[in-house]
């Protein structure tokens, strides 16, 4: 009985994880299907489309999927998305950001607020949080690209902001103004990034206790589980044992 259990658990695990992919997949297919809507259809020349399609490939995408998304876009069929940002506040007063691309503004907006209210916190109005975050461009890169030195000077030489690096790899971070230039630079130094876009960095971040902690994972993952959400940003830290805890 154990393994047949554990049979089911395997099974019921990989119904989730391919449940999750394939909500992934829609979302990377939206943002491609909207940058190539609103700029060029080529990636080399549209920033937005191309740090999709970096996306889009950094977690497996199949190629005919992307290209399917930017033929949906060139072939004009596609859904008319509107791009809205919400803030808020989470549990412990924690400043969260929420990127959207919905067909459906009212629903959105419904959905997002209820998710806010019911973890304990509040949506505040456009302009409540951002202001503790820095609008930046992240490049990414795999930690056996480069040792943090090299990648170090690399960066300055380009033009970079900050450069942090660690086991897990290199993020890179550039203004708005100079993030195009600088990803050219470093691209052509160490080949293509897993990751170049813009993000919304925290200035300071708090630490929460793992009471606070918790519910502000569970609405990390509500709102990330919501199909009209495509970034989700916050400026809190957790202990590590709650995220082992929560998986």
């Amino acid at each position: 009985m154990a393994g047949h259990s554990q049979f089911k658990n395997i099974m019921h695990r990989k119904g989730r994880q391919d449940a999750q992919r394939s909500k992934i997949f829609s979302k990377l297919a939206r943002e491609i299907t909207v940058a190539a809507k609103l700029g060029t259809p080529d990636p080399a020349m549209n920033p937005r489309l191309r740090a999709a399609v970096l996306a889009a490939r950094a977690e497996n995408m199949p190629k005919d999927n992307i290209e399917r998304a930017i033929k949906k876009a060139i072939g004009g069929d596609s859904e008319n998305y509107d791009e809205i940002r919400y803030e808020g506040y989470g549990p412990g007063g924690v400043a969260v950001i929420v990127e959207a691309l919905t067909d459906n503004r009212n629903r959105a907006a419904s959905d997002i607020r209820s998710y806010f209210t019911k973890s304990g916190g509040n949506l505040g109005e456009t302009g409540s949080v951002s202001f503790m975050f820095d609008r930046l461009g992240v490049i990414e890169y795999d930690a056996s690209v480069a040792s943090a030195d090299d990648m170090l000077d690399a960066a300055i030489e380009a033009g970079a902001d900050d450069v942090q690096s660690n086991d897990a790899g290199h993020e890179v971070y550039a203004s708005q103004d100079t993030f195009r230039e600088v990803a050219k630079a470093l691209e052509a130094k160490f080949g293509e990034a897993r990751k170049a876009a813009l993000t919304w960095k925290p200035q300071n971040t708090v630490s929460v206790d793992d009471e606070i902690g918790e519910k502000l994972l569970k609405l990390m993952d509500l709102l990330n589980d919501h199909d009209d959400v495509q970034n989700v940003y916050a400026n809190f830290e957790v202990s590590d044992a709650l995220l082992a805890k929560m998986g």
